[in-house]
């Protein structure tokens, strides 16, 4: 039985690692995509913020729609979507098929993800439920540590089809293993829309639902362009490239850890000081990102205090949408994918007029902005804390 439960939440997991493959592993193959298509840095940015918009407006509608559904079912189509969507990103030698073939599968991403921390939460026992949910999530981390920067490798050492047919073997080999180990799972009881819809109603809800975009917006102005930073202002070649994206990915994984830490050890005082400590990152990174080893140095720490955004976004939506869990998480995808969208737009803004180096100041502003936001957020919140504990 032990067996059964960690197969099913390995495949879990490698289907969210592929779906983050997906998604995110175009940022480290920018460069060759603009010499494959023929097409600038910020046209290639639309197959990132593209892929971002639809999970954005679709997220929480389709968790809904979906919520009736066999979970099993979902989970299936969804990862083979991916798989296929993968192939032709592979195969095709018009700009226009890749970027419609990067939208459809968007559709699915926060379907995926919702139903398989829900699965993951019910098919093992209660008292495992925590950590089968951190192990799928891991999937993320995973993914930006390894899937991107194997993306980015193998489309500098053999070919652009080799990198995307990456990301295609993973999402068949995720298919494969939730159809042998994932029991068909019809819902029996599901929560009504109202009441999942009625969390909306919450002011301070949509105040951190801002914050939430506002930290991904920033964080991705700027990492959307990673692999074109390092080309360009640092001089780094293909495999120096993916060597950092490696780097970046790793730390994250440690960061996961060390903001786990600080957000149970102080969840206001960690949120507050983030945009502070990434923004010092951001400057360490325009004056220095000329430098070769001094840059090296700063993608090691960025990568850790990069994760800390993923983890106290979550963190503060979900200790606000904490009665509707599921409706919580697609609304967390949904608007860091909103974050994502922006920040890549704006990212490209700076680079089309200012130039790839001075997109760093896009970021600063972006989290100083979020900063702001935040410290609104706290000042509203300690009185309410305050007035509970006089009550």
């Amino acid at each position: 039985m032990k067996n059964s439960y960690t197969s099913l939440i390995f495949f879990l997991a490698l289907g969210v690692f592929g779906i983050i493959t997906t998604e995110m592993g175009v940022i480290g193959v920018i460069p060759q995509l603009t010499e494959k298509f023929q097409i600038s840095a910020s046209q290639a940015g639309y197959l990132v913020s593209a892929f971002a918009l639809i999970v954005a407006i679709s997220g929480p509608f389709l968790t809904l729609l979906a919520s009736g559904m066999n979970r099993k079912a979902i989970l299936l189509s969804a990862i083979l979507m991916f798989a296929i969507s993968n192939l032709m990103y592979a195969y095709t030698t018009r700009f226009e098929v890749m970027l419609a073939f990067r939208m459809v599968p968007a559709f699915f991403h926060p379907v995926f993800f919702s139903i398989a921390l829900a699965s993951a939460a019910s098919l093992v026992p209660p008292e495992k439920s925590g950590k089968a949910v951190t192990q799928i999530m891991a999937g993320v981390t995973v993914g930006f540590a390894f899937g991107v920067p194997i993306t980015t490798y193998l489309s500098t050492k053999i070919s652009l089809e080799a990198a995307f047919l990456f990301g295609a073997i993973v999402s068949v080999i995720a298919f494969i293993g939730i159809l042998f180990w994932l029991p068909s799972m019809p819902v029996k009881e599901r929560m009504s829309f109202g009441k999942q819809l009625g969390i909306l109603s919450r002011p301070q809800l949509w105040l951190t639902i801002l914050i939430v975009t506002m930290i991904f917006t920033a964080m991705s102005s700027v990492y959307s362009y990673f692999a074109e930073y390092l080309g360009e202002v640092t001089r780094m070649n293909g495999t120096w490239i993916s060597v950092m994206l490696m780097i970046f990915g790793v730390t994250m994984i440690a960061g996961n850890f060390l903001f786990g830490f600080f957000l149970n050890k102080s969840m206001t005082k960690t949120v507050i000081l983030f945009p502070l400590i990434y923004a010092v990152i951001y400057l360490f990174t325009y004056y220095w990102g000329a430098y070769f080893w001094p840059m090296a140095v700063i993608v090691f720490v960025w990568g850790a205090v990069h994760s800390g955004g993923l983890i106290l976004s979550q963190a503060l939506l979900m200790t606000d949408a904490k009665e509707a869990p599921e409706f919580g998480n697609s609304l967390f995808v949904s608007f860091s994918n909103v974050g994502i969208t922006v920040g890549t737009w704006i990212g490209g803004l700076f680079i089309s007029r200012l130039g790839t180096h001075q997109i760093i100041w896009s970021g600063i502003m972006l989290l100083l902005f979020a900063f702001i936001l935040i410290m609104i957020k706290a000042g509203i919140s300690k009185p309410q804390v305050e007035k509970a504990s006089m009550d």
